[in-house]
């Protein structure tokens, strides 16, 4: 990796500003109910603590549209950081982010202490990259460290913006994703499998087509599936379908053929009624599906040919569910994928968002390589594109 790390910088003393990924998943009562994301920025946090910096956390929660709202404050995120760290993690508690308040705040820390500003989403200059509130921020610090690999597909003022304004480094978090991903993309162990899923062929064009030229076998899962069906002149019932992509599918798969390329699809369906749970279902081969169910997961068969070809691999990526796993009549391949990962002897990395989800309600969170914590920014990654808040940081 060409970008400076943690170890690159100097921080005794000197106030470091970092951009954690604290978008965590909240009650109505505003009690933390899933904390994975805090507890993979502690190594960071704990490394500046005892090498004697000033550490000033920043962070996004969910979307307050440039306003401040209560219900989006990282207050709650302060009180989890405190226990898990067991030490006080002072809270600026201001809305404005930046301001004289918080910045006698910060005039005042000692080597060690920790500080964490309000929501940068805040401001609406945050999501628009101004250069404004960048310089703002930049003010707080000596130094930028980024270790919120979830934003670094996004171009704001908290993570690409202040990278022009200090000397800045990736911590050990955004470091380990481009690590375990960049070596699977560029150097992996065979077989490579890749398995898809998720709703929309859309959403996964380009990341099909830059692993077309890397992997040796493409399983293809989840609503997306159905599109491909329906291009081999497939019946695919109500199930969902992407009409202006069936030509597409096509392309990909005859591109796949011509590189030699395996490329997997469900062989037999779980169909609907309707898209409910406790609707009427059944198992059918993909060529009896009724014109009026809907699919909503894969059968027994497609989950025998996907798990076989899993256990043989030597490194396996995934990103996006194989049914409509939100619901437990229709969660057993999305399961199935996550058992025959957690059992293989392979490298396994599992791309953030749903399927990271899905892996950690199914128990097998423990026995995966590397679980990204980002699911568009994942995305990207496999598709081959330069991450802009990576690509902002300073080089070696």
């Amino acid at each position: 990796m060409n970008k400076k790390t943690l170890k690159d910088l100097d921080v005794k003393g000197k106030r470091v500003l970092v951009r954690c990924d604290f978008n965590v998943p909240m009650d109505d009562n505003r009690n933390i109910t899933d904390d994975r994301r805090i507890i993979s920025s502690l190594p960071t946090i704990k490394y500046l603590i005892e090498n004697g910096a000033k550490v000033i956390l920043m962070s996004h929660l969910g979307r307050p549209k440039g306003e401040p709202s209560p219900k989006f404050s990282l207050k709650p995120v302060a009180k989890r950081l405190s226990e898990l760290l067991n030490k006080e993690v002072s809270f600026t508690n201001d809305d404005r982010i930046v301001s004289k308040k918080v910045e006698k705040m910060v005039s005042n820390m000692k080597d060690g202490d920790i500080v964490l500003l309000e929501n940068t989403r805040f401001r609406k200059e945050e999501k628009k990259n101004e250069v404004t509130f960048a310089k703002e921020l930049a003010s707080l610090g000596d130094l930028f460290i980024n270790d919120a690999f979830g934003t670094c597909h996004r171009s704001h003022a908290s993570n690409v913006g202040i990278s022009d304004q200090l000397p800045s480094a990736v911590g050990y978090l955004v470091e380990k994703e481009i690590d375990v991903m960049g070596k699977a993309l560029e150097n992996p162990k065979r077989p490579f499998v890749a398995i898809l899923g998720g709703a929309k062929v859309s959403d996964k064009i380009g990341v099909i087509e830059n692993l077309l030229n890397k992997v040796d076998s493409i399983i293809i899962g989840g609503g997306m599936a159905y599109t491909f069906l329906k291009a081999q002149g497939l019946e695919i019932g109500t199930s969902i379908v992407e009409e202006d992509k069936l030509d597409l599918a096509n392309e990909l798969l005859k591109k796949a053929e011509e590189k030699n390329v395996k490329l997997l699809l469900p062989v037999d369906i779980v169909v609907a009624k309707e898209f409910d749970n406790d609707t009427e279902f059944k198992t059918v081969s993909i060529n009896e599906i009724p014109e009026n169910m809907m699919g909503m997961d894969m059968g027994g068969e497609s989950i025998r040919a996907f798990s076989e070809e899993i256990i043989n691999a030597k490194t396996v990526i995934w990103n996006g569910p194989m049914g409509v796993f939100e619901m437990e009549n229709f969660k057993k391949g999305t399961d199935a994928i996550a058992k025959s990962m957690a059992e293989s002897q392979a490298t396994t990395i599992v791309g953030g968002g749903d399927s990271a989800s899905a892996v950690e309600k199914a128990g097998y969170a423990e026995k995966m390589t590397h679980i990204s914590t980002g699911g568009g920014a994942s995305l990207e990654f496999f598709e081959g594109k330069m991450l802009p808040g990576i690509a902002a940081i300073d080089d070696k």
